[in-house]
C-alpha cells in the first residue's frame, strides 16, 4: 500500500480510513458504523472473524474486538476461563475474553497513538494480522474444550502442535 497516517493541524487523521482501504483491497466484506467504528468479517482458516474497531479521538487509541463465532454455554464457562487464561500467558499483544453479557470469545488489543508517531498502514496491517493469527492459532483449543470435552491443559497443547511438511 504505501501510505502513512499524517496529520491534519493538531489532529491525528482517522485509522479508520486506512484499515477501511485494507479491508475492500482485501475483497473483505466491511461497514462503517460511524466515524468512529468500523466493522469487517475476513476469512480465514477455521471461519470468518469479526474485527470491530474503535477509535477515540479523544484518547488517541485504536481498540480492536476480533470476534470468533463459537458460543461458550454456561456449564462450559469454567473450562474456558481456565482456556483463556493458559492461551493469555502465551500472548505478547492483546488478550482473550469471554465476556459475562456475550458468549463469544473474543481476542481484543488496543493501540495507543498518542505522540510524535500515527499509525501507518504497515502498523496496522499487523495489527490486524496478529489478531488474525491470534485466533486461527487458538480456534482449535476452544473447539477441543467445548466440543470434544477436553480438559484446557490438553486442549491447547493439542491446538498449538504445528505439522511439519505436506501430507
Amino acid at each position: 500500500m504505501g501510505m502513512t497516517l499524517e496529520r491534519a493541524g493538531s489532529r491525528t487523521v482517522n485509522p479508520l480510513d486506512l484499515l477501511e482501504e485494507l479491508a475492500s483491497t482485501q475483497g473483505w466484506p466491511h461497514i462503517r458504523a460511524a466515524d468512529d467504528e468500523f466493522v469487517t468479517e475476513p476469512s480465514r482458516r477455521w471461519c470468518a472473524y469479526k474485527l470491530h474497531f474503535i477509535w477515540q479521538e479523544d484518547l488517541n487509541a485504536l481498540h480492536l474486538h476480533c470476534g470468533i463465532d463459537i458460543r461458550v454455554p454456561e456449564e462450559k464457562r469454567r473450562a474456558i476461563n481456565d482456556l483463556l487464561a493458559s492461551i493469555n500467558q502465551r500472548l505478547w499483544l492483546g488478550h482473550f475474553e469471554v465476556a459475562a453479557d456475550d458468549p463469544m470469545p473474543t481476542f481484543r488489543h488496543t493501540l495507543l497513538t498518542r505522540g510524535q508517531f500515527a499509525p501507518g498502514v504497515e502498523q496496522l496491517e499487523d495489527l490486524v494480522e496478529v489478531a488474525l493469527d491470534e485466533c486461527d492459532r487458538y480456534y482449535p483449543a476452544f473447539q477441543f474444550v467445548l466440543w470434544a470435552g477436553h480438559p484446557p491443559d490438553q486442549a491447547i497443547s493439542a491446538a498449538l502442535i504445528e505439522t511439519v511438511g505436506e501430507a
